[in-house]
């Protein structure tokens, strides 16, 4: 019985595809795979940031500035009630800072798929519903994560910064995939002065000091831009800078694949020579381009949040994790306001789950890998 089903598995793996193989490696690495469903996550929070935010990302109150976060109180009693407790505030007489003390006798319930702010769901669907709220009395809010200078709620902007910061990422990653893919096959593909323009070039662009280059992108923005406009300034900026990391990795692969069997039967039978690069070339490793691209994710999410929080990048009103972090800067901040640095952790996890993630697919592309 043990000798059929290893003449079984062997036939399987002998008349598996490619992508067959890659998710059979890719499944066995525990980690990557729950890196994925981290990713999954995050990008379900880009999906559902209305829904998930319980107030306006932008209303403010000068009565609610610097908020602490209020602790969740699950059960009331023996019955399953959320809630957490109202705050008093008041002026420190030494400081002359305004001091939140819980408020035993106030509970606060939180209510699942409560009424709140109107917004389109998925862009489409008018609404007013969100996971979680405060149905009934007005003046009785939540503060889960606490509140910035502003008095705006920090989890509301958390989940709006969210699909900012990653969205970013992926447009700016999809964009490197073009310019990479298209520039780095030509570059090995044709050779000779083609290869050696644009293998200049891109020694030039990675010779430049990344942060001098951001500063002057930066500051040639015209300050009266508005964030939409600001966001795809930053994102062509972004995708211009990381592209040429992967023209290299996809030249070495066009001058390894260029003199093989498949590419000479493809020009002998009349192929085009776009063809023979888009429709024979680039699918033959498309796995390691996925990988590639799933490792430059991170660094396209940290270039962003770098720009932001030096004020480089995105600018207020719009919302992302490094436009959160810039009333973070000092360390009396910190010391006073720690809930404020709670937008890096979101940055860790992302960061950290999409290298684990890109591990994971660049073992499974490996064709020598078991």
């Amino acid at each position: 019985m043990a000798v059929a089903a290893a003449a079984l598995d062997s036939q399987r793996i002998f008349v598996a595809s490619q992508w067959q193989l890659m998710w059979w490696r890719f499944r066995k690495h525990k980690i990557a795979v729950a890196s994925a469903v981290v990713v999954a996550g995050f990008y379900l929070v880009v999906l559902g940031a209305d829904f998930l935010a319980y107030a306006d990302p932008d209303a403010s109150e000068a009565q609610r500035s610097l908020m602490p976060p209020q602790r969740v109180y699950w059960f009331d009693g023996w019955s399953f009630s959320p809630y957490v407790h109202g705050f008093k505030g008041a002026r420190d007489p030494l400081t002359f800072k305004r001091v939140y003390v819980p408020d035993p006798s106030v509970k606060v319930p939180i209510r699942f798929f409560a009424e709140g702010f109107e917004y389109r769901f998925l862009g489409l669907i008018p609404t007013t519903r969100h996971l979680i709220g405060v149905d009934g009395d007005a003046t009785k809010t939540i503060f889960l994560l606490g509140t910035d200078v502003q008095g705006r709620d920090l989890w509301s902007r958390l989940m709006f910064g969210t699909r900012i910061s990653l969205t970013i990422g992926l447009l700016g990653v999809t964009s490197s995939l073009v310019l990479g893919v298209v520039l780095g096959g030509l570059s090995g593909f044709y050779g000779g002065v083609a290869d050696t323009v644009i293998q200049r070039v891109i020694e030039i662009l990675r010779s430049i000091p990344t942060i001098p280059l951001w500063m002057g992108l930066a500051a040639a923005l015209p300050r009266d831009w508005t964030v939409l406009q600001v966001y795809f300034a930053i994102t062509i900026i972004i995708s211009l800078l990381g592209w040429t990391e992967l023209a290299r990795v996809v030249r070495g692969r066009f001058l390894a694949l260029r003199e093989e069997d498949f590419v000479v039967s493809a020009r002998l039978v009349g192929c085009s020579q776009m063809r023979t690069i888009f429709v024979h070339m680039v699918p033959s490793f498309m796995s390691h381009i996925i990988a590639a691209t799933t490792l430059a994710l991170p660094a396209m999410i940290i270039s962003e949040t770098s720009l932001s929080f030096l004020g480089l990048g995105l600018r207020p009103p719009a919302i992302s994790w490094g436009v959160l972090l810039q009333q973070a800067q000092n360390v009396q901040t910190v010391a006073i306001s720690p809930w404020l640095m709670i937008p890096a952790v979101p940055v860790i996890i992302a960061v950290m789950a999409f290298n684990f993630l890109g591990d994971g697919l660049r073992d499974a592309a490996d064709p020598y890998g078991r």
